[in-house]
């Protein structure tokens, strides 16, 4: 462990993990002084209001570092890989890099000589930060991990030191926000068999009863822009769609998801608008990319999902995976107009000037098609196709039945042949 006799920069929330941990780097490590960082990615304001509190009651100097911009830019262009990880939107993933680059940046300004944070040592987080922060000279350090402590003995250490933390954890779930999603964990959610609650959700309505409402998404280069025709940054754009998608009950997903160490855990999570602006990207895409393209991005966009869960967006291999996105990307622009309805989202609708698309070729109702094709052309090719099945089945049907004649004429058993 390290000696001491300087600074470290705390990745702070005020929670209960990281409000033990103010202490135990003095006491435990012989820090003389931490400073705590909060990153805004998009929490709610309570959360920096209760941040502030708990830093000042334990004299703790805090800084606040506004990210939402940077978060929301690399959401959207996460859309532009159709990012996913086991069948929901990237959220935390995505976030956890923004936030150790900002700590670490914090941490440098201010002289600090390690960095630290609250992960326990099962979870995914403890590797997305320092992943970031093990590229830098700064000592690494992660008290809960390294200690061993479980949230009983946080609570009853906070206890013992007269900590400011609300009945231990301040709630039954463990709740991560940002501005691209909400995850709820913990408590009685941890058993797979458990049914939850509607109160878990706070993002998404139940939308029984709810009409349908159409929204259009205009993309430029793959990146969405505008918003039934209104321009948006890309905070502004996340949020409206978030409210818009969430009212009629869209982007929930509870599900069973396989950690980075191995672990199976139990995971619901909330995402309105990554749900809307992933669906409107790929109808995009299926009417401007052609079918090699389509099949090949779907390869390269599971293999930059996978580094980008894993917190490693600045991987080589990223780099050289975005190189083919963004050529792709080129030709993703136009609109779609997705259907909102019961907790679904479908596209109904899409627009693009580079479609690859003839509506006279594809009509049943004309013979004047692009490039002179007409419906007989098809004729030589319906004949081959399938043609080396059939040969193949011929074959072995024909050879099959020769050896059972054979065997008949030697007066055995067909079977026997076999």
């Amino acid at each position: 462990m390290p000696e001491g006799n300087g600074t470290v920069a705390l990745a702070f929330s005020g929670g209960l993990d990281t409000t033990v941990c103010v202490p135990l780097l003095k006491e435990e490590y012989g820090y003389d002084d931490v400073i705590g960082v909060t990153v805004d990615v998009g929490q709610p304001e309570y959360e920096f209001d209760e941040a502030e509190e708990t830093a000042e009651a334990l004299d703790v100097e805090h800084f606040v570092v506004d990210a939402k911009a940077e978060f929301a830019d690399l959401c959207l262009r996460s859309v532009t890989a159709n990012a996913d990880y086991q069948g929901y939107p990237l959220g935390t993933a995505l976030a956890r890099p923004v936030i150790a680059t900002a700590i670490l940046d914090v941490a440098k300004e201010q002289g600090c000589s390690a960095v630290a944070h609250g992960c326990t040592g099962k979870g995914n987080d403890q590797l997305r930060f320092e992943a970031v922060w093990r590229d830098s000279d700064l000592e690494v350090i992660a008290p809960v991990r390294e200690l061993g402590l479980t949230r009983e003995w946080e609570n009853e250490y906070a206890a013992e030191k007269d900590l400011p933390v609300e009945g231990g954890d301040g709630g039954r779930y463990s709740i991560d926000t940002n501005i691209w999603s909400r995850s709820i964990e913990g408590s009685e959610l941890e058993d797979p068999g458990t049914i939850p609650d509607d109160d878990i959700y706070k993002w998404t309505e139940n939308p029984d009863g709810k009409e349908s409402e159409l929204l259009e998404i205009e993309f430029e280069d793959g990146i969405a822009v505008a918003v039934d025709g209104e321009e948006l940054n890309s905070v502004d754009l996340i949020q409206t769609v978030n409210e818009t998608a969430g009212a009629h009950g869209i982007g929930r997903t509870d599900m069973m998801e396989d950690r980075m160490l191995g672990l199976k855990v139990r995971e619901n999570y909330e995402h309105p608008a990554a749900t809307v602006l992933l669906t409107a990207h790929e109808a995009l895409e299926g009417l401007v990319l052609t079918q090699e393209e389509r099949q090949f991005k779907a390869q390269v966009d599971q293999q930059w999902s996978h580094k980008a869960y894993q917190g490693l967006i600045d991987a080589p291999i990223v780099e050289a995976l975005e190189g083919f996105i963004d050529s792709t990307q080129e030709r993703v622009t136009g609109t779609v107009t997705v259907k909102l309805e019961g907790g679904h989202c479908r596209p109904v609708a899409r627009d693009s000037e580079y479609a690859v698309y003839s509506e006279e070729a594809a009509s049943f109702d004309s013979e004047d098609v692009t490039g002179g094709i007409e419906q007989k052309d098809a004729t030589g090719v319906a004949k081959y196709h399938g043609f080396q099945s059939r040969l193949a089945k011929q074959v072995t049907a024909k050879v099959k039945a020769n050896k059972e004649n054979e065997a008949v004429a030697d007066g055995g058993d067909p079977e026997s042949q076999e």
